[in-house]
């Protein structure tokens, strides 16, 4: 039951940041000299954050930049991650590893040194599960 509500609190909260994003971008256009489209390979962005009831750690990679500020942009790409997260099985069957490598699509908000994330993750289908997307979020910084 605890899970059930701890998922709906989730995606209310995504749902909040996502609005707050969109409206921070709409606030910011208003104030922008000069807006731009373009592919970038990699920003510089590490984000940590939470999914999936584990964490992760991840870089940008391969993305769709648009800056809409002198020091603030959206990125929408690829996020090669390490996944943190203790496998739930029986006793005596065999666990997944704590940290694995996955690659991860999302939405990635930068302003100044201030990264926000908001990611989607795929868990595959298992024995006991069907396979999902699933969504996080994070926070990170711009070196």
């Amino acid at each position: 039951m605890q899970r059930i509500e701890n998922r709906c609190i989730w995606k209310k909260w995504s749902g909040v940041v996502l609005l707050q994003l969109l409206f921070s971008v709409v606030f910011y256009q208003a104030y922008a000299q000069q807006k731009t489209v373009k592919a970038s390979l990699f920003e510089g962005v590490v984000v940590a954050g939470y999914t999936d009831q584990g964490a992760y750690v991840n870089c940008t990679g391969p993305a769709i930049k648009y800056s809409f500020a002198p020091k603030g942009n959206i990125l929408l790409g690829l996020l090669p991650s390490l996944k943190i997260k203790e496998d739930q099985v029986e006793e005596g069957k065999p666990k997944n590893a704590w940290i694995t490598p996955t690659l991860g699509v999302g939405l990635t908000a930068v302003f100044r040194h201030l990264a926000v994330q908001l990611p989607a993750f795929y868990s595959p289908k298992t024995s006991t599960a069907d396979g999902k997307w699933k969504l996080g979020a994070g926070l990170g910084y711009k070196f």
